[in-house]
Protein backbone atom coordinates (compact mmCIF):
# COMPACT_ATOMS: atom_id res chain seq x y z
CA UNK A 1 0.00 0.00 0.00
CA UNK A 2 1.55 3.40 -1.29
CA UNK A 3 0.80 6.57 1.08
CA UNK A 4 1.69 8.80 -2.19
CA UNK A 5 4.94 10.17 -0.83
CA UNK A 6 7.81 9.19 -1.42
CA UNK A 7 11.43 10.23 -2.62
CA UNK A 8 10.59 12.32 -5.45
CA UNK A 9 7.89 13.95 -3.13
CA UNK A 10 8.82 17.48 -2.06
CA UNK A 11 7.56 16.80 1.17
CA UNK A 12 10.23 14.16 1.85
CA UNK A 13 13.35 15.57 3.32
CA UNK A 14 16.05 13.63 1.33
CA UNK A 15 14.23 14.84 -2.30
CA UNK A 16 15.91 18.39 -0.66
CA UNK A 17 19.05 17.16 -0.21
CA UNK A 18 18.89 17.33 3.23
CA UNK A 19 19.54 14.77 6.11
CA UNK A 20 17.18 15.80 7.95
CA UNK A 21 14.15 18.04 8.34
CA UNK A 22 16.07 20.27 10.62
CA UNK A 23 19.54 20.18 8.42
CA UNK A 24 19.97 23.75 7.48
CA UNK A 25 18.85 25.08 10.86
CA UNK A 26 20.46 24.97 14.76
CA UNK A 27 23.92 25.81 13.45
CA UNK A 28 24.40 22.16 12.00
CA UNK A 29 26.94 22.16 8.87
CA UNK A 30 26.72 18.88 6.53
CA UNK A 31 30.65 20.30 5.35
CA UNK A 32 29.51 22.17 2.01
CA UNK A 33 29.55 25.37 0.67
CA UNK A 34 25.94 27.42 2.22
CA UNK A 35 24.99 30.81 0.72
CA UNK A 36 23.57 32.55 3.38
CA UNK A 37 20.52 35.09 2.49
CA UNK A 38 23.05 37.79 2.15
CA UNK A 39 26.91 38.40 0.31
CA UNK A 40 28.75 40.12 2.55
CA UNK A 41 29.91 43.74 1.88
CA UNK A 42 32.88 44.15 3.14
CA UNK A 43 35.69 46.60 1.77
CA UNK A 44 39.26 45.71 1.57
CA UNK A 45 40.18 48.16 4.46
CA UNK A 46 37.30 46.56 6.48
CA UNK A 47 38.41 42.80 5.78
CA UNK A 48 42.25 44.53 6.69
CA UNK A 49 40.98 45.62 10.34
CA UNK A 50 38.34 43.43 11.09
CA UNK A 51 39.49 40.99 14.16
CA UNK A 52 40.14 37.49 14.05
CA UNK A 53 36.93 36.25 15.94
CA UNK A 54 34.77 38.40 13.35
CA UNK A 55 36.66 36.43 10.36
CA UNK A 56 36.12 33.07 11.77
CA UNK A 57 32.53 33.96 12.44
CA UNK A 58 32.05 35.63 8.52
CA UNK A 59 34.18 32.13 7.27
CA UNK A 60 31.93 29.59 9.18
CA UNK A 61 28.61 31.07 7.91
CA UNK A 62 29.47 30.16 4.51
CA UNK A 63 30.88 26.46 5.36
CA UNK A 64 34.40 28.05 4.41
CA UNK A 65 37.22 26.59 6.34
CA UNK A 66 38.48 28.64 9.10
CA UNK A 67 42.06 27.62 9.66
CA UNK A 68 45.55 29.42 9.99
CA UNK A 69 46.44 32.73 11.46
CA UNK A 70 44.47 35.98 11.25
CA UNK A 71 46.47 37.14 8.32
CA UNK A 72 45.53 33.74 6.36
CA UNK A 73 42.02 33.93 7.02
CA UNK A 74 42.44 38.05 5.79
CA UNK A 75 43.50 36.62 2.91
CA UNK A 76 41.11 33.84 2.17
CA UNK A 77 38.23 35.95 3.02
CA UNK A 78 39.06 39.02 0.53
CA UNK A 79 39.57 36.76 -2.64
CA UNK A 80 36.58 34.74 -1.40
CA UNK A 81 34.62 37.68 -1.24
CA UNK A 82 36.03 40.63 -2.78
CA UNK A 83 35.25 40.86 -6.83
CA UNK A 84 38.42 43.32 -7.53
Amino acid sequence: MSTGVGMGSPSCPLAMGGDSPDSHRGGERNGHFEMPLHYPRYTKDDYEHMPEWKLDRLLDQYGLPVIGDAKQKRSFAMGAFLWS
